[in-house]
């Protein structure tokens, strides 16, 4: 193994937490522009916790309200614009993954010198990261992205529907405020969701990572098993804020850059659902539960070891080695049961999407994300038509 690691955010986990908002903000700037979703943390009565937090402290509040849960480029370049406009000199991010990403690029657009969209990952000519950021606090509601705590974020271009990924230094958020009391409202739909989400977050880097790196396999193994223990019991019962903070833990373990380090990991599930939910809007978390068991079953046809292991830990199947291809199907099968057993769907036409677009999103992956030869990245890699046959297995 061969890295760097560093991840600079501030984190203060615990119930009650969001009363230390004002005080951490105002450490940070005296005007936030405070991004919000589509107005469940009014509902909830968040908002008014956070306003009152802010307003204690000194901290004057402009709302930047309506991201998406596919957060569009149109609404980052209009919260940057009410940034400017009200000399807002730090964000405050309150509300799920959505929220905190777009919030994020709304921090780096403020200062940056052309269209945003020239941030993202797959721009091939004129991409330019950006380098400097207002602030960024971030308090999530929801268990299930970890973007509290890391320096990327996901956003869609209207025009062309393609879904793409910016991560800079910058985009770091100073401090993160976790409090799993935030997410006892969020509806079992989901919060099921939100496991499956984190949890593809490790299976990405368990499956697609480089040989060799034993110590992050359990890591990615431990993240795995608490979701599996605690998620159910907060799906059964969304005021049980043990398990809520069991699995808000696990959502910031998956995705803070620890159990990747070192493992050179592609996201191909991910890459592949980016393009279902910018097509058709559905929950990021829904669309990965679809997609991460079939492509499982892809992928193990290449790396049947990889898949034995994960059989034998996560499920204590007895495996014969070197080659068990009867577990590792068990494996995967009963990794989807679980998904289906707290709600999660596991076929396209759960999600309202059919077979006519298949080539479409196919070819928008890789446009997105792809390799020398045109493949998209990951362990295998993976062509157009390697994308549709495994879309094809799950309508």
């Amino acid at each position: 193994m061969k890295f760097t690691y560093q991840n600079p955010t501030q984190i203060i986990f615990g119930a009650g937490t969001i009363s230390q908002l004002g005080e951490v903000v105002s450490a940070n700037g005296k005007k936030a522009l405070l991004v919000t979703g589509g107005g469940s943390v009014k509902r909830s009565g968040t908002f008014e916790r956070a306003v009152s937090s802010l307003n204690a402290a000194g901290v004057s509040v402009v709302e930047c309200s309506g991201i998406e849960p596919n957060p569009r480029l149109s609404t980052v370049v209009r919260g940057a614009e009410i940034a400017r406009s009200e000399g807002c000199d730090v964000v405050v991010a309150l509300g799920g993954g959505s929220t905190m990403d777009a919030a994020k690029v709304i921090a780096a657009a403020v200062f940056y010198d052309g269209d945003p969209w020239n941030m993202m990952f797959h721009v091939q000519e004129n991409r330019k990261l950006p380098e400097r950021a207002l602030p960024i606090i971030t308090v999530p509601t929801l268990a299930a992205t970890g973007s509290e705590m890391n320096a990327g974020a996901v956003i869609t271009d209207d025009k062309t529907t393609v879904k793409s990924f910016v991560s800079a230094k910058c985009m770091y958020p100073r401090v993160a405020i976790v409090d799993p009391e935030l997410t006892v409202s969020v509806p079992k739909d989901q919060t099921a969701f939100g496991i499956c989400d984190l949890i593809t977050h490790v299976t990405e880097s368990y499956f697609n990572g480089v040989d060799g790196t034993p110590l992050q396999d359990r890591f990615a193994e431990g993240v795995i098993l608490t979701a599996m223990e605690w998620g159910p019991k907060a799906v059964a019962d969304g005021r049980d804020l043990e398990a809520r903070a069991q699995v808000q833990w696990a959502s910031v373990v998956a995705l803070n850059g620890w159990v990747q380090v070192g493992t050179l990991a592609a996201f191909p599930v991910h890459m592949i659902e980016h393009t279902l939910s910018a097509h058709h809007d559905i929950p990021h978390g829904a669309g990965l539960a679809v997609v991460n068991p079939a492509w499982m079953r892809f992928a193990a046809r290449s790396n049947p070891a990889r898949f034995a292991q994960f059989a034998e830990r996560i499920f204590n199947i007895s495996v014969r080695y070197p080659l068990d291809t009867e577990a590792v199907a068990e494996g995967i099968n009963r990794f989807e049961a679980f998904l289906r057993s707290i709600g999660c769907p596991t076929r396209l036409s759960q999600v309202g999407i059919g077979d006519a677009l298949l080539e479409r999103y196919a070819h928008d992956t890789v446009l997105v994300a792809h390799d020398a030869e045109g493949h998209l990245p990951g362990r295998p890699s993976m062509s157009e038509s390697d994308i549709v046959e495994v879309l094809r297995s799950v309508l």
